[in-house]
């Protein structure tokens, strides 16, 4: 089971490095990843928030927060897994990583967890933060950066992390309009 499972890993890996690369697709599969990077885009979109919303200004700065936060979670598994990064000779990675480890993807863990921090906050935000998670994560491997397993285990533990963060209030509550309306 497992040997078919890292067949599954590495076939999928191959397709994504192999298939649909043209200078534009690349270009914004290495732009999506620097947004990606220390969950720098979800800093801004949170603070941007924050900075929109005044009556729940507490609960996007906390869901700004989350990303960041995640990155050092992923670290200690990072660190205790020491998976290394993938390679295929005849199609190097397209960008380059801090460290040499890869199980499981910060970037994935970070977008999902921030993706469904955000959304927690204003559930309207869900479809477009959730896509732009989505994006960053097929990056990953697209890019040669990360097996496609290293992706979906960040993604989940991101998804754990964005339902725990404290901070946020109740998952898709409805708040009142300001000035008490309704």
């Amino acid at each position: 089971m497992l040997a078919a499972l890292g067949r599954a890993d590495q076939s999928v890996l191959r397709f994504l490095r192999t298939r649909g690369h043209s200078d534009p697709v690349e270009a914004a599969m290495k732009a999506l990843g620097r947004a990606g990077e220390f969950a720098a885009a979800w800093a801004v979109i949170g603070v941007v928030g924050a900075s929109i919303d005044e009556r729940r200004r507490e609960r996007w700065l906390a869901a700004a927060a989350t990303g960041p936060a995640a990155i050092g979670v992923n670290f200690l598994v990072k660190v205790l897994v020491a998976r290394e990064r993938p390679l295929i000779e005849e199609h190097p990675p397209l960008a380059r990583a801090p460290t040499k480890l890869s199980f499981p993807s910060a970037h994935a863990t970070s977008s999902v967890a921030a993706a469904t921090a955000l959304g927690r906050v204003e559930r309207r935000a869900r479809p477009a933060v959730f896509l732009l998670a989505a994006a960053i994560c097929v990056g990953r491997p697209y890019l040669g950066m990360h097996y496609p397993s290293d992706v979906l285990a960040g993604a989940a533990l991101g998804a754990a992390l964005g339902h725990a963060w404290p901070g946020l209030g109740r998952d898709g509550a409805v708040t009142a309009p300001a000035g008490g309306g309704p």
